[in-house]
């Protein structure tokens, strides 16, 4: 069970990290 609860959480960060590089792409642009 412990490793499914740190797997899920990689891709959590994962996913933050995609949110986190879009904003800034559309911070450059501007």
């Amino acid at each position: 069970m412990g490793s499914l609860i740190k797997k899920r959480r990689k891709r959590m960060r994962k996913k933050k990290h995609k949110k986190m590089l879009r904003r800034t792409r559309h911070q450059r642009r501007k």
